[in-house]
This record gives C-alpha cells, structure tokens and sequence, in this order.
C-alpha cells in the first residue's frame, strides 16, 4: 500500500535520533520538548515553529533596546556596577618578564620601574604641522592658553611636580607637545572637554598630528632636505609620511613646489586608504602613495633607447624602514599585547624584516641614508637585524653615530650581545638549536650570525650509503626513551655531541663585531614614551651583487617557459663594477622552503607568502604579527662578478593568486567607443594614472581664472579616467611626481599607484550656464592662490568672518558696499575671496576660500568643520592682536 493510500491513523512519521538509528512514533505521543532534544540531537537544523516561538520567549532581543530604555533589573545592575562583564586588560604575563630580563635590556636594578612604567596607559603626545598657514599661531595658543589652564587641573586632579603640557626638548621649534594626560583621560574628564575638542578640530584639518612621541623620532635622523626623493616602505597610517612632507615643503614659498617627493608605501590596500586619509590633510602635489609588499618594492629602469636597460635606476635619496614588528613597545597604547605575546612572534618576523631592510638599502643612493627602525625591544627584531644586514652588505654600509644628534632625546646605546628563545629553551648560539628548529631559528639571529661545521657525513665524503642505511635516522636518547641531561639550576635540556653522545658545556655568550652601540633604544621609564628601536645606516658604496634565490617545487615549473631577464652583467677588467638591483623574482613557498637557506644571500630575496601560509598584522599600530614559514628548499646562488653573464633563467609560473604577469615594454590598452586608443591600469581594482591634455578643457580653465602663464599647468595634470567628457577631478603632480610618473607608464606600469598628486579642479554641475565647468578645489587654492587674476575678491575682516558664520551672504548684505557690487559684477560660477587688510601682498599667510557667485549671492565651498575652524584661529588671530595694542 503506497503512503498516500494508508489512513491517517496508521501513518507513523520518523524522527532521527542519530545518524545510525531511526524510530517511528505517533503524532499523538510526541511531546514537544522532546522534538527539541531530538532536533538538539540533529545539530539544530530545521527548527520548527514550536523551537522559533519557545526561543522568542525565554530570550530577550538585547538589541532593541537602546542605553535609555533597558530593562530596570539590568538597568539597576549596571548603575550599581557597570558594566560587570568588563575587565580591564591584564598587565601581567611571566613569559615577557622572564624575556627581558634574560636578555638584560635594562639593568637588573631598574626592572622593577621599568616594568610599572609599562602597565601606565600612555600619555597623549601630538605634532604641530611646521608647514601649516596657523603654525606660529598655534603654537602661542598653547604657551599662553592652554599650558596655563592644564597646569592648574594637573595639580587640582594629580598633585603632581611634573608639568601638565610641555613642549619635546628634542624637536626642533617647539612643534612637539607631551601631555600629563593619557588618551582615555582626555575623553572622560569634563575638565579637559575644551582642549580634547581643540585637538580633535585641528586634527582633523591638519594643523596638528596626534602621533605617538618616540614615533617622531626615526624621520629626524633621515636629514632630509627639500630636494630629497624618500621612500616610504611601510607607511601606514601615515604619522610618519605626513612628517615627511611637513620637512620638504617648510621651506616652501606659496605657490611653489619643492623638487623632492615621497613616495609611500604599504602592502594593505585598507591601510592605504587610511595613508591617504592622513596625508590628504597636507595638501601636497609630491606624495605617491603605492600599494606592494615592501620586500618586492619593484625598481623602475631608467631606459636609454628601446628595449635596452640603462646602467641606471630610479633610486633615493633617503629611506624610512619601519618594518613590520611584534609590537611590545607599544604596550602601553595596546595593552592587549599583554595577553597575545610570545617568544614566537619576533623569532616568526626577522627573516621578512632582513628582507624588508635589504630592498630598502638595493633603492638607496650611494651616499643616502636610510633609518631602521621598530616599535619592539626584541634584540631578535632590532640588533640581530642590523647586524644581518652589515654582514651582508660586506662594508658598502656603514652604522652610523648620530649620539650627536637630537641632544634632548634620551636613548641608551645598542646592545652587543644576545640569546635566542624558542618553545621555552635558551640559546647562545646556533649550534646549540636542535635540527628539528633550524628552519624556525636561523643563523643571523644570533650575535656572530655563523653556522658550525658539523661532522661529514658518509654522502659528504662520497662513501656510497647502503639502501637500508641511506633512510635510517638515528635515534636519539629522547626517541629510545633515555632521559636527557638537564642543567640542574635551569632545568634546560643540555645539548649533546651527536656521535658520542657527551653533553656540550655552556657555550658563553656570543657577542657581535659590528659596532652595535651605534643603534639607539629608547625605553619607556627614561622619558615617560613607548619603546623604539632607531638604527641610521648610510650607504657608502654599490652593495655587493649576489642574489640568492630559494628554488621552487619542480611541479610549479614548466619546463619549456623561459624568460630572459632585465640584468645584464657584462664588463671586463678595466670596467668598474656595477651595483645591480635585482627585480622582484616571484617565489612560492611551500612545505620545502627553509627560511635559513634564504637568509645568506647578500640581496633580498623575493618572495611571495601566501594567505594561507602566513599570519601578519605588520605595523606598529596594528598589534604583533606571526609568520609560518616553510623548511626544506635548496638555494641556487647566482654571483654576479667581472666575467659573468647572467642568462636565461626558468621562471615560476604564478599562480591563481598571484598578480598576473605584463610586458613591462608596452601599455596595455583597448579601443574606447570613439576609437581611441584607452589605457588601461595592469593592477585590478586600481585606476591608470592618466596624463590630462584637454586643450579645450584645459583653456577653458585658464582663461575663466586668468591664470599666469607663470604657472606651470601644462604636462602637469593627472586625471584617474581617460574619458576627458567624464573626468571629474584634474590633479596636479610635481616635477619630480611627474617624472616618476611618466617613467613609470614606459615600463609597463611596475609600481601600484594608488593615489598622486592635489587635488586642484573639480567638476561641478549647475543648472545655470557656466562658462568653466571646473571649480577651484579648496586643497588645490594655496598652491594656485598667487597666479589667479580673475574671479577674485578682497575682503575685510568683517564680511570675511561673515561669509565663514554663514555661508550664504547676499550681495547687499556685505558691510563694504563696494565688495558687493564687485561681486555682482564677476562671471557666474567659482570665485576667490582674499581675506586682505590694506595694500598688503598676497604672501604664506594670506587667507582665501573658494566661493560660488550667483544670481545674487555668495556661498562659500568650504566644510563646516574646516569653515568653523578658520573662523575661531581669525577671531583668536585677532584677539591677541588687540592684547598687544
């Protein structure tokens, strides 16, 4: 009988008790609770209605209420404690303490203030920009306003002796300011509400910074001059870029553009987007902001003539290397590296951080200087480093002594001696690692940065090895089961002789020939700051020209795919020897790869780890980072000397996740509908960095605002889309950005480029006819401000302040009858008021706001809050004027 022929009464529905069993019951015997044990059972899939309704019912939708309107039982448990789930963060973990103290960065009379220092929440620091309009003026606001007002609620709150506000001795004019306050204090105490809202308001137009105090230190060690080409390896979120910028144009007169640039970089698109966030506060035509990993910063070949590669390269002047780190310095800002840190993370980061430092120093001019530095105290991330690095680059680098430099800095000299921790044991060189560890723990860790001579082999000597012998491993006593000597005081398992079996005594300390003491530590309790790690290393000569590269899996190769590379190395006696910089090889690591093989090649070595091998959060801000890497694969060394030609190489075939391959020889393009020829970006998702050449456009512009033929505009445009009918916004690029960026289109596109230049016209749509249909952009005025003859106005202080209070100003309404009717008078569309007492010319200080002419009235094109802001720094601007007269 089928199932739609049985009555009712006999039908008998399944429930799954388990995946093996299933029984039948009668509707009329089952009990809903027990559907839900059974539906438990299931794991919870299906839910019937009963479940839906019973769940409804005993669980309350937390989300539907809101602060004020809780429940009164939770209401009155939060009242009387809080918040009762929260606990702050544990400022304790015994590892980290053990740590340190076995490493003795600090003396062992001093831990104890060392360590408490550690567990206080940070105090506030911040940066006045030096090349902002309000610099002086800020600065006097805070000696006479502010420092007075925190100073009595310093002493009312703390009864400290130390000052409330005070300006960094180290950095220069006084634009450096270190507060008595933690960030957390800044916010909740009502007291400070004034001064906490004047920092977020000049924050966020970009007159002052909020950086963290020793964060400014590693870009005052560069040098740097107007002039300078600097790269920026790993630049986000951009504290130190925008520092950078502030040094290159401080010297700037308005309307003029210093010749250097900063080309910054960071291998997160996310945390580019947060670089240019910050930078675009400076309002600069020289920032290049890219987006690769900083150990594969591609180079750009200066060509000569087609298809051949000049003997020279883009390089720079000076290099910022803030590599990725662990973190520990900054525990007083992120107290959660309490809980997360482990011996592991800096062991796990130094190889990627040699790396790092070592394509920093293949971009650097001879003669250019570049700064190490991280915000950890792990000798593993700092002094075994740099010391990887001068053992490498064999005396073409030199560490430089800069105790001379920022006298008010107090910093502490490296140190020259170290040990090595791994899953809980000590080592003190690195003979003493187990061979199980050696992919983990490599060579340059330690002081000497050595390896041992082991004992040959019978495969070393040539003797042929039986079959049964070849794949026979020793055993150990750990394997047979024999225990293991230990040192009776610190239980660490004692190294032994591998053939004999008698335990190793102690090896001493290692201690490094490089002259260490020349890097800086900055620790906490010196200063009342975080920790950092600073090294300046300069370049005096070409590095030397190996490259090691670790070799691929052989099932990741083709064997008919060749390709012949950029390097050429053919010279002979009388020629000098040429600095080559190898191109960014793409190697895949695998469970073969060993880290240690790839640790002795002179230059970085390229390589690709991807999202599945690897775990990272590489910046200071971010927090610590952990890298797995791989064990087991065999280096091909390539030595590039006076009689060797470097030939065809078999490539690694990329593969799904690696960024596709282009001829660096040509653009790559398709035909737009109107059959021109459309340049195309080689990155997905990025756009192409397009040269703007609308002569009609570009007329257009220049004759609506009488711009001066002084004004180098031609040559000079960037636009992001080629469709010159549909570009909304122009930028305007520097010499040297545009000559990077010209360079940069020959080669096919090597660097990602994802965001250049200033902003300095802007499309905008109106009903009205216009007769431009480009407005000034507000970033772009200062730069253009000097070189407009048309479309201006001179205002007083008066209708200026008006016009800022609110926003819309009819013509008649102006106090100085004569700016109305100059006003009516100009073209519709964009404008420029000039906030001008007298005869005075337009100079650095001058301020103007772009504005739309109408019918019958003015309206700025300002933000509220940049509007606001300008208006409260022209009434204190004129505040203390007053005071003086």
């Amino acid at each position: 009988m089928g199932l739609s022929q049985q009555p009712k009464s006999q039908f008998r529905p399944k429930i799954l008790l388990s995946h093996r069993t299933s029984t039948s019951f009668p509707f009329a015997f089952i009990n809903p609770s027990f559907l839900n044990k059974a539906a438990a059972e299931m794991g919870g899939q299906k839910r019937g209605r009963t479940q839906r309704k019973h769940f409804k019912q005993n669980r309350d939708n937390v989300w539907k209420y809101s602060n004020e309107n809780k429940p009164a039982a939770e209401a009155e448990a939060g009242s009387a404690e809080g918040n009762p789930t929260w606990q702050p963060f544990a400022t304790q973990n015994p590892g980290f303490e053990e740590y340190y103290k076995g490493q003795g960065i600090v003396r062992e009379e001093e831990w104890e203030e060392f360590i408490a220092t550690l567990r206080v929440p940070l105090p506030a620091a911040f940066r006045i920009n030096a090349s902002g309009q309000f610099c002086e003026d800020i600065r006097l606001q805070l000696e006479n306003d502010f420092a007075k007002c925190l100073e009595a609620e310093a002493n009312n709150d703390n009864n400290s002796e130390e000052t409330a506000i005070r300006p960094l001795p180290w950095y220069p004019g006084n634009l450096a300011w270190h507060l008595n306050f933690s960030r957390n204090q800044l916010r909740k105490n009502q007291a400070l509400e004034r001064f906490h809202e004047f920092l977020k308001q000049e924050n966020e137009v970009g007159n002052i910074t909020r950086q963290e105090a020793v964060s400014m230190v590693p870009p005052l060690f560069l040098n740097v001059l107007p002039e300078h080409h600097i790269l920026d390896m790993c630049a986000a979120p951009g504290s130190k870029t925008f520092q950078l910028l502030e040094i290159i144009h401080n010297s700037s007169r308005l309307g003029q553009l210093p010749e250097g640039l900063v080309v910054a970089n960071d291998v997160d698109v996310k945390r580019c987007n947060l670089l240019i966030h910050q930078t675009k506060r400076m309002s600069t035509a020289n920032l290049i902001v890219t987006n690769h990993e900083a150990q594969h910063f591609p180079c750009i070949h200066m060509e000569r003539e087609e298809g051949q590669v000049a003997k020279s390269h883009w390089l720079y002047d000076r290099v910022l290397c803030d590599v990725p780190c662990s973190g520990d310095g900054t525990l007083r800002k992120a107290p959660d590296i309490w809980r997360k840190w482990n011996t592991g993370m800096g062991n796990a980061l130094h190889c990627l951080q040699v790396l790092i430092a070592m394509r920093g120093l293949s971009l650097l001019k001879v003669g250019g200087r570049m700064v190490y530095s991280t915000c950890s105290m792990n000798p593993v991330e700092n002094e075994a480093v740099v010391a990887e690095i001068l053992r490498r680059c064999n005396g073409s680098v030199e560490l430089l002594d800069v105790s001379n430099e920022l006298s008010g800095l107090v910093r502490r000299p490296g140190i020259n001696t170290w040990k090595v921790k791994d899953r809980g044991l000590w080592f003190t060189s690195y003979k003493q690692v187990p061979k199980n560890r050696r992919g983990a723990i490599v060579q340059s860790m330690f002081p000497s940065g050595s390896s041992f001579k082991e004992t040959e082999t019978k495969a070393e000597t040539g003797i042929p090895i039986p079959e049964d012998e070849e794949t026979k491993e020793t055993e150990t006593k750990e394997e047979t089961g024999i225990p293991i000597p230990e040192d009776e005081k610190t239980g660490i398992p004692i190294p032994e002789d591998e053939e004999t079996g008698i335990p190793i005594p102690e090896d001493p300390m290692e201690v490094s020939g490089f002259p260490l003491e020349y890097c800086m530590r900055i620790v906490p309790h010196d200063q009342n700051s975080g920790a950092f790690f600073i090294a300046v290393l300069q370049k005096v000569a070409p590095l030397p020209a190996v490259q090691t590269t670790a070799k691929p899996p052989r099932s990741r190769q083709r064997k008919s795919s060749k390709i012949s590379t950029d390097l050429e190395a053919k010279s002979d006696e009388k020629t000098e020897p040429m600095e080559i910089i190898p191109e960014p090889t793409e190697t895949i690591l695998d469970e073969n790869t060993e880290p240690t093989e790839m640790m002795e090649a002179t230059e970085p070595t390229d390589i690709i780890i991807h999202d599945e091998e690897t775990k990272t959060v590489p910046d200071e801000k971010t927090g610590p980072a952990e890298i797995i890497l791989d064990e087991k694969t065999e280096p091909i060394e390539i030595i590039l000397d006076e009689k060797t030609e470097l030939t065809e190489i078999t490539p690694i075939i990329p593969d799904e996740k690696t960024e596709p391959m282009t001829d660096i020889n040509k653009n790559e393009g398709h035909m737009s509908k109107n059959g021109e020829n459309k340049t195309t970006s080689k990155w997905r998702g990025v756009d192409p960095v397009i040269f703007f050449s609308d002569e009609n456009i570009i007329s257009s512009i220049t004759s609506f605002y009488g711009i001066s033929h002084n004004f180098p505009i031609k040559g000079h445009l960037v636009t992001r889309n080629d469709e010159s009918t549909s570009v909304k916004r122009i930028y305007y690029v520097s010499n040297s950005v545009r000559e990077i960026s010209e360079l940069n289109l020959q080669v096919g596109q090597r660097l990602k480029i994802t965001s250049l230049g200033l902003k300095i016209f802007e499309r905008q749509t109106v009903k009205d006819a216009c007769s431009c249909a480009y407005r000034i952009s507000s970033e772009g005025l200062q730069l253009l401000l000097p070189y407009i003859t048309k479309q201006i106005l001179y205002s007083s202080s008066p209708d200026f302040e008006h016009l800022l209070k609110y926003r819309v100003v009819k013509f008649a309404d102006f106090v100085d009858v004569a700016l109305g009717e100059q006003a009516s008078a100009l073209l519709p569309g964009c404008c420029v008021v000039v906030l001008r007492e007298g005869n005075v010319e337009v100079d650095a200080s001058t301020v103007a706001i772009v504005c739309w002419k109408g019918k019958s009235n003015l309206s700025i094109m300002v933000s509220p809050l940049d509007a606001k802001e300008l208006l409260q720094r022209l009434q204190v601007r004129s505040g203390a004027n007053n005071n003086q007269d």
